[in-house]
């Protein structure tokens, strides 16, 4: 999984790849000469974690090629790292609906992709650390960027319903926000017909 890094690592990125390529290994020592023994495994630590390069051997490394590593920047990884999450949390929303609907309904793209999600208050902390930490964008309530992104909406009780191995509100509020909006009613018709009048 390939994720942001801090510009100097891209430097450190673009040195090895000019000089060796993706096929060629190369070690630690290379950056002895320009910056000190701690900086140097901190910028290999930040490569290996964030997936632009790779263990060739006990003490070689060899760079992702860079088309694979931009195409990775844009990858959706939302739905498997929460499944990492050590607290309770529910895909809410439009988020929900597109669950619920298998995905018939899909409001994101590799342009701008939110996702909903419910936490409870006092795990604000929590949550905005994990996303931080896996370098995915997030914002309480409201917010924007390019690819992406979480929007996480703060509450004083969670309920959730497992489905597909993701925590999401219940199929009844998610069929009566689909149900309000037009634009959805593909959605809920889909999912209407999935688990029945009942359901709604």
């Amino acid at each position: 999984m390939i994720s942001e890094i801090p510009q100097y690592c891209l430097r450190a990125y673009a040195l090895f790849f000019s000089k060796h390529g993706s096929r060629e290994p190369f070690k630690q020592p290379e950056l002895d000469w320009i910056v000190s023994q701690s900086m140097r495994k901190k910028i290999f630590s930040i490569l290996l974690k964030a997936g632009w390069i790779i263990k060739a051997s006990r003490d070689s490394y060899k760079c992702i090629e860079p088309e694979k590593v931009v195409k990775g920047l844009v990858e959706f990884k939302v739905p498997e790292l929460i499944k990492e999450a050590k607290k309770p949390y529910a895909f809410a929303n439009l988020s929900a609906v597109e669950i619920w609907s298998d995905y018939s309904y899909v409001q994101r793209g590799i342009e701008k992709s939110p996702y909903f999600i419910k936490v409870l208050k006092k795990d604000l902390r929590y949550w905005k650390e994990f996303f931080n930490k896996r370098n995915i964008p997030n914002y309480i309530n409201e917010g924007s960027t390019i690819g992406e992104y979480v929007i996480l909406m703060p509450v004083g009780r969670i309920d959730y319903v497992d489905k597909d191995g993701l925590k999401v509100e219940s199929l009844k509020k998610t069929l009566t926000i689909a149900k309000k909006n037009e634009m959805f009613s593909y959605a809920y018709d889909y999912m209407r017909n999935k688990y029945g009048a009942a359901s709604a």
